[in-house]
């Protein structure tokens, strides 16, 4: 099954997050687990978690069909001691939201050097905060993200990520979700056939397809290897359209979220039915 939707808003509480998916024709859906600008929230209402739950019943999101996203605010490599211990409660308070909610994977950018220790320290520090915080809370999932090599961003090659995982020492609670706007800013050219094959030889050598939990997919404004983070609509960037029919055709994305962060909210039910489109062959 392609599992196939949006990134979609909480506006009104997070209950809301399914029926926003579901206008959308989307039949998966990633969301933040609170405000996102904000370090702290309020626990959520048992109301509010049960019509969650209610809402992704009645529309027929299971929980391999949901990927949260953690704040932009958390840095999990942040070398400064007492501020990373800062940045994992908050990450294990989103776990917990998570396992609150009934999702199972929690998707986070792995976190910054602020260029004051080395990459492989600040790896090293990623993978303690990480497996920190999922100590503190079961059940769910990690999800690593790629990044698109900005400044000082850990992730943006499969060497980091993979020496993230295994340095976590619970690989069983981690994945990892692939974001194409970042793989092709980061220098894999998904744009051609040769270079969308070569970037999965590639995931599965040093990484494996068994961690792969999720995928965003979005059209990037800046060219291959920019390093520049910025989304663009299916079809009107440097990847092209043929890029994201050939990856949505592919078994290898079966049955996790694909989900969209396009800039264009307006357009998402036309993307989506474009992309479901390409799933069945149409």
């Amino acid at each position: 099954m392609k599992y196939i939707g949006a990134h979609v808003s909480i506006s009104g509480g997070v209950e809301n997050a399914p029926l926003n998916a579901a206008a959308l024709g989307a039949c998966a859906f990633a969301m933040f687990t609170k405000n996102q600008r904000q370090w702290n929230a309020p626990p959520y209402k048992t109301s509010s978690v049960e019509a969650f739950r209610e809402n992704c019943q009645k529309h027929g999101f299971s929980d391999a069909q949901i990927l949260a996203h953690d704040s932009y605010l958390i840095n999990l490599g942040q070398p400064d001691p007492v501020k990373r211990q800062a940045a994992v409660k908050a990450f294990a308070d989103e776990l917990d939201r998570c396992r609150q909610l009934g999702v199972k994977l929690l998707n986070f950018h792995p976190g910054s050097s602020l260029k004051q220790v080395s990459d492989e320290e600040d790896i090293s520090l990623i993978a303690s905060s990480v497996r920190q915080a999922l100590e503190e809370v079961p059940d769910v999932i990690a999800v690593f993200e790629n990044t698109a090599g900005q400044g000082s961003n850990m992730g943006w090659n499969f060497d980091h990520l993979a020496a993230m995982l295994e340095q976590t020492g619970i690989p069983e609670r981690c994945g990892v979700c692939l974001d194409t706007c970042h793989a092709f800013a980061a220098g894999f050219d998904l744009s051609s056939p040769e270079g969308y094959e070569s970037f999965w030889q590639e995931f599965e050598k040093k990484i494996g397809l068994k961690f792969l939990k999720g995928m965003h997919l979005n059209d990037a404004k800046g060219v291959c290897g920019s390093r520049l983070d910025r989304h663009d609509s299916i079809g009107k960037g440097n990847i092209g359209l043929e890029a994201f029919k050939r990856l949505v055709e592919d078994h290898r994305t079966d049955d996790i979220p694909l989900i969209l962060e396009t800039p264009d909210e307006a357009l998402w039910t036309e993307e989506i039915a474009l992309l479901k489109s390409f799933a069945s062959g149409n």
